[in-house]
Order: structure tokens, then C-alpha cells, then sequence
């Protein structure tokens, strides 16, 4: 059986897991030199596939032109003309699942990620738990792929790419190039998942003292006017939401020391650069299959599991566990600081 030449890769949602594509096709990439992707996906992450050679994305108008049914198929018609070998869904959603059905009946072959709900419920639930580590989201997208005759190694590790910062981000004058960046990406999409306000507060005081520059990340018009509140605190500590464009973000990230985030998207997004990320867990747990790509175990912080044994609640930190509201203040402001401290120096 031949290697495809040209396959579609289908990843709508949510933004982490686009990004966790990322590595995996990199790595398709190296090793298979003739291959092309195009890659399906919502307008807004187009940008995280822009540092790909041999990529292209297709953007999935999924709120306008591409809605409903008569929709997707407005849809498989214009991708049934890019002409690619196979598919590749990495999302299976009911959205993905009807458009690959209309792509077989123009011809084409697909295989879906296996996402293990079953795994992941057994590991989460309160009762009868069973605690072990799952496979992870890059691995299940791997498995794809090899369905799809491009088997990958399991060893591969992404090498560090700065992108090139453009003009509005090099003459900022809250930007000093001359330090070390350090980002933080304080603010999850579940409270129970986020490190407390206060506590990283006195994250950043240590940070300040050591001289490096704090950089702020997050995403909604709440969370922008915390982090400008956050950021008025400190000397060297700019929040960049809403500043600059999300490609712009993007080269930000890709210039950072190293990135502390929760259990969320801006550490996939750093992780994808070969950023080094620390993360911070509390209702959630790396088991789950979500940790950021290439990182160790030291990277990821926990709360003592013999205090708190139903960890993990859930796999998204959505589930609010009375008796587990101060998880997270079993990780101490000096643990994530003496993590941190090697990429100070």
C-alpha cells in the first residue's frame, strides 16, 4: 500500500485541541517529505498552521455558509475538488462524522480518532476508580494517521522555532527584548481547574525580583481587565490580551523562556513551538491524555492525590467537588517559583 500524498485533517474545535495537533503533523511532515495536508478547521485557529511548510487549511464557516446539513455538503463539494488521498478525523463530532459521510459518497476514505470515553469516564468517576495513565490526545491523532498507512515514532521531539516578531511588537516599548520572557497563562475555562489569583501573585513577586519580564495571556474582555489589574502590580509584568492580533500572540509564545499555564490551550499553544511548559493541575490530571507535548513529569504540578483521591473529577474540570474548592492551594506559590527557577538564570 502506498503512502498518501495528500490528506485532509479534520479539527474544528476547541483551541488546545487544534493545537495538539500541531506536533503530530510536524512530525508527518519530517517523515514523510512528500506528503501535503490540508487542514479543516474554524477561521479563527488558521493561524496556529501558518509556521507549517507543505500545509494549507481550508476554514470551516460553520456559523454562515458552512451551517446545518445543506451546509456540509456546500462544504464536501468544495473539498471533494482539492483532491486529497485520505481523511483524517480528528475530531469525531456529529459536525465531522456527517461530513466525512458525504465525502465517501464522492469517494474518499477516512478513519477517526478512538477518544476512549470509556478510559477516561472510568478514571474520573468517583466510584470504583481506576487510576492509571491513558493514552494521549497525540498519540490517538498518531493512530489515525497510521490507519492511513503513516505509521509515526513515538520519540519525536519538536525543536525550539522562534518566530520572527513583527514591527508593532518589536517597537513596543513594554516589550524589553533584553530580558528573559516568562509567560503565564492564569485563567482556565473551569474554576476548578485555576490556579487562586492571589497565590500567583506571589508568583510573580519572586519573578520580579529575579529581573525577567512577565507576560500576561488570556482571552475574553473579563478576563483582559484582570490581567491589567493583575499587571499594574508588578514592574515588569505586561498583560499582551487584546494588544496584539492572535498570529501576533502566537510569535509572543513562540519567543517565551518557558510558559506556566493551567490545564488549558495556551499550553498546547507554547508546546507546539518547543516552549517548555509547566502546568499547573487541579480538578483535572495529565492521565487523562491532555498533558502539552514533549513535556516531563516534573513540568506538571499536583496536588497530594492522598489528600485529595478523587482527582481526577473530570476530564475537562467542569465538575465542582464541594469538599475539593481549595485543591489547588495544595500547590504552593515557592513550588511553581523553584520549578520555574531554571529558566531564570
Amino acid at each position: 500500500m502506498k503512502h498518501p500524498r495528500h490528506i485532509l485533517v479534520i479539527r474544528l474545535s476547541a483551541m488546545g485541541d487544534v493545537a495538539m495537533t500541531v506536533p503530530v503533523l510536524k512530525q508527518l511532515l519530517e517523515t514523510y517529505p512528500k506528503l501535503k495536508i490540508t487542514v479543516l478547521t474554524k477561521p479563527f485557529f488558521a493561524s496556529i498552521f501558518e509556521h507549517l511548510d507543505r500545509v494549507q487549511v481550508v476554514k470551516a464557516e460553520v456559523k454562515t455558509k458552512h451551517k446545518g446539513i445543506s451546509g456540509l455538503w456546500v462544504l464536501a463539494k468544495s473539498l471533494h475538488r482539492l483532491e486529497f488521498d485520505s481523511i483524517a478525523d480528528l475530531h469525531n463530532v456529529l459536525r465531522s462524522r456527517i461530513l466525512c459521510g458525504f465525502l465517501k459518497v464522492k469517494g474518499h476514505d477516512y478513519y477517526r480518532i478512538y477518544k476512549g470515553r470509556a478510559e477516561k469516564k472510568a478514571l474520573t468517576r468517583a466510584n470504583n476508580k481506576i487510576f492509571r495513565p491513558l493514552k494521549s490526545t497525540h498519540r490517538r491523532y498518531a493512530e489515525v494517521f497510521k490507519n492511513l498507512n503513516l505509521p509515526l515514532d513515538k520519540t519525536f521531539q519538536i525543536k525550539k522555532q522562534r518566530l520572527v516578531l513583527s514591527k508593532a511588537m518589536s517597537s513596543s516599548k513594554e516589550l524589553d527584548t533584553s530580558q528573559k520572557w516568562i509567560g503565564i497563562a492564569p485563567f482556565a475555562a473551569h474554576s476548578p481547574k485555576q490556579y487562586p489569583l492571589k497565590l500567583m501573585k506571589q508568583v510573580i513577586t519572586k519573578l520580579n525580583e529575579k529581573g525577567v519580564q512577565v507576560l500576561l495571556f488570556g482571552g475574553g474582555s473579563k478576563e483582559r481587565k484582570r490581567l491589567e489589574s493583575l499587571a499594574k502590580d508588578f514592574k515588569k509584568c505586561y498583560s499582551i490580551a487584546g494588544k496584539f492580533s492572535f498570529p501576533e500572540e502566537l510569535q509572543l509564545i513562540s519567543n517565551l523562556e518557558v510558559m506556566l499555564s493551567m490545564d488549558s490551550g495556551n499550553g498546547h499553544l507554547a508546546a507546539m513551538f518547543g516552549v517548555d511548559v509547566i502546568t499547573l493541575w487541579g480538578a483535572t490530571h495529565p492521565y487523562t491524555g491532555f498533558a502539552p507535548y514533549g513535556q516531563t513529569e516534573d513540568q506538571q504540578l499536583l496536588p497530594d492525590l492522598k489528600k485529595y483521591p478523587l482527582l481526577p473529577t473530570s476530564v475537562y474540570g467542569n465538575k465542582k467537588v464541594n469538599a475539593y474548592k481549595k485543591v489547588m492551594h495544595d500547590i504552593t506559590p515557592n513550588e511553581v517559583f523553584q520549578t520555574l527557577k531554571p529558566y531564570l538564570d
